[in-house]
């Protein structure tokens, strides 16, 4: 089947009876072909939400294979169930902005996935509030756009700042904002601009360690575990809805710099996994939480 005629409907709605079958009877009928299709139902224990969430992966015949025509084919069945639903077509990668500071491991990382073809995105930009990744960038061939912070800056100089990356986002129409180690607290503004469509990776410890050096903090204190967790942005600094986590085992014999380097490591796949699903479009967001069809 051509990647021309493969679309992603994704959706959420109250959960109630029929659901399924109405969408899959829709798809059978304009003669689309379904090649995967997951849902579920957050309808069990204290904190569900009560909502139901499905993505189906389908492929249309060539009379019905445009964005436009199918949201059209979908629209009473959209308003039937009053769902909030999206059709994505795999033709079109999405495309990037990332965002470094002085840690290059994830972004190096995420260049090389996309190089080598683990990742089927388009990166258009790389927005750093230092130099030192400059030449990273020119070596694959991306733009990057150097918008210094000097330290001490006031609120309306980073907002001046953060405006020029909502300026790039819209010009380059964005999809995704990576944060790959990107070391700003971002105002609200940018974080409401950016809803949905920006994820974050940090360190994740028990106990949580805060500053620049917190693998130095976890040798010192002794942890055992160490983890990361990529999450989308809200203002509430790394609290946004968790999209993907993961820990390594450590013990005793690890220098605080060999403890550093498996931190890198696992916040490198984190966010990569992260990254991959929000592509595919597998991640519905469920309240402050996230649904995540693997």
């Amino acid at each position: 089947m051509p990647r021309e005629q493969e679309f992603i409907l994704t959706l959420s709605c109250r959960d109630q009876t029929g659901i399924v079958y109405a969408v899959s009877g829709l798809l059978y009928q304009a003669g689309c072909n379904i090649i995967d299709s997951q849902q579920f139902g957050d309808v069990d224990g204290e904190h569900a939400t009560g909502l139901f969430f499905m993505r189906v992966h389908f492929a249309a015949p060539p009379n019905l294979a445009e964005v436009a025509m199918l949201e059209n084919l979908f629209a009473h069945v959209r308003g039937q169930f009053r769902m909030e639903a999206h059709i994505h077509a795999l033709a079109q990668r999405p495309r990037l902005l990332m965002m470094v500071s002085q840690h290059g491991h994830c972004l190096n990382d995420l260049l090389f996935r996309v190089k080598s073809g683990q990742l089927d995105v388009d990166v258009r930009a790389i927005v750093s509030n230092h130099a030192t990744y400059a030449s990273l960038a020119q070596s694959y061939g991306i733009d990057f756009h150097h918008l210094p912070l000097p330290a001490g800056s006031d609120a309306a100089t980073k907002r001046a700042q953060e405006q020029q990356v909502e300026a790039l986002v819209e010009r380059e129409r964005i999809d995704l904002v990576v944060l790959a180690r990107y070391m700003q607290i971002l105002s609200p503004e940018f974080c409401a601009a950016l809803k949905g469509r920006a994820i974050n990776i940090h360190h994740s410890f028990l106990p949580s360690f805060k500053g620049a050096k917190p693998y130095y903090q976890a040798h010192a204190r002794g942890v055992k575990l160490i983890g990361a967790t990529a999450h989308y942005v809200t203002a509430d600094l790394d609290e946004g809805p968790i999209i993907e986590q993961d820990v390594e085992r450590v013990d005793h014999s690890l220098s605080a710099e060999a403890m550093t380097a498996v931190g890198r490591d696992v916040e490198c796949v984190v966010l990569a996994r992260a990254v991959r699903w929000h592509v595919e479009h597998r991640v519905l967001m469920n309240g402050h939480k996230t649904v995540v069809f693997r």
